[in-house]
């Protein structure tokens, strides 16, 4: 199949289970398409608004078959899914996003491998099979530094956090599980996220430059406009640019940044999927993040972005409904967005809040007074 447009009418395939399966759904549906989704979980909310609903497993190609026969176009909403399960789609239907960039970021070494060979900032890093090739890379890579596995999805278990030598010996219960990256810690100011869609024949379109912050390793609030000088947002697009100019890849991707104290940008990650840091141009800006990422998958004009106001978001989780409730009867500035997960899914975020006001500041003082999320801390 080539590049030809699609329209209403047409239909449109998506794989997932992830958060953002259930905001691009209904999207797809409004601009008029067909939806078909192959979810893993039978109470997948992403299920609810689709007109034709899979429900299997990664491995059962002839589930995905059947699924990728039925669909114009397919897509992946999470950079979860296996570039192994992409690529056999591609051998059915069009998936623009392709398998490719995917499975240079599932795989730690090559995700370092491609920084490199795009001359872009990374944290120094070793590859380690053993405990003593910790101890031998430590001495030039430093503390605090972090064992991480090269595949990716593993989460904080299969990672090590050593900030000095009797940390090692910690790292003797995971070792053996596979082949690890050990990465430097840097010290940053600021972490930054540029969303952009990349199209067919590789025109860029920026979405303004987010501040984020993480706990436990997961996104918890994301600020637009990022408080930053405008050369450091242009450097910022700047080098986002020049990575993605090396992908083959169609459609919303997210690049992230360290921030140092001293002005330097470090990549920390390309996720070739839609991110939940985009979630704040539900209302920042005059399109949102899904709509511009389908309208680039089936060739429609691209929207000119346009930030409309400032705006934060914050994660929901299931620790702070209680605390929520007050602020739903105060706020008249917050909307609320919820996923609904079945309890077979969880734990998942519950959703998220999108706040509005006149600055950032304003912003993180409406958060931050509120003291629900007092306990951010750096990822």
């Amino acid at each position: 199949m080539g590049n030809e447009v699609l329209f209403p009418g047409d239909t449109l395939g998506i794989i997932g289970d992830s958060s953002n399966g259930i905001r691009l759904a209904p999207t797809a549906k409004r601009l008029g398409f067909k939806v078909i989704v192959y979810a893993t979980n039978e109470g997948s909310p992403t299920l609810a608004d689709a007109d034709v609903k899979i429900v299997g497993d990664f491995s059962d190609k002839a589930k995905l078959q059947d699924f990728a026969e039925r669909c114009d176009l397919v897509m992946y909403e999470s950079e979860h899914i296996s570039s192994e399960v992409i690529a056999y789609l591609q051998k059915f239907t069009k998936v623009p996003q392709g398998s490719e960039t995917l499975e240079i970021v599932q795989d730690r070494l090559l995700e370092h491998a491609f920084f490199e060979q795009m001359n872009i900032n990374i944290a120094p890093y070793a590859t380690i099979v053993s405990l003593e090739d910790v101890y031998q890379a430590v001495s030039s890579i430093g503390y605090p530094c972090v064992l991480k596995p090269i595949q990716k999805g593993f989460g904080p278990k299969r990672q090590q956090i050593i900030r000095k030598q009797t940390d090692i010996a910690k790292c003797a219960d995971i070792i053996d599980m596979g082949t690890y990256i050990l990465e430097s810690w840097i010290p940053y100011n600021k972490e930054l996220s540029v969303i952009m869609t990349r199209d067919y024949d590789g025109n860029l379109a920026y979405f303004p430059v987010i501040e984020t912050r993480y706990k436990e390793n997961r996104l918890n609030e994301a600020i637009v406009p990022a408080n930053i000088q405008p050369d450091v947002e242009e450097e910022v697009k700047r080098l986002a640019g020049e990575i993605v100019s090396g992908l083959k890849y169609v459609g919303a991707l997210e690049v992230a940044f360290y921030l140092t104290e001293s002005g330097s940008l470090y990549v920390k990650r390309i996720v070739p999927a839609l991110h939940n840091s985009g979630y704040v141009f539900d209302k920042a800006t005059n399109v949102s993040m899904f709509e511009q990422h389908l309208r680039t998958l089936v060739k429609m004009p691209l929207v000119d972005i346009k930030l409309v106001q400032p705006a934060g978001m914050v994660m929901i989780e299931e620790e702070n409904i209680d605390d929520i409730r007050t602020q739903w009867v105060l706020k008249n500035n917050w909307y609320y967005t919820f996923f609904r997960y079945p309890e077979s899914m969880r734990p998942q975020p519950e959703g998220y809040i999108i706040v509005l006001a006149e600055s950032e500041m304003e912003i993180k003082q409406q958060i931050e007074s509120t003291g629900i999320w007092d306990d951010l801390s750096k990822e």
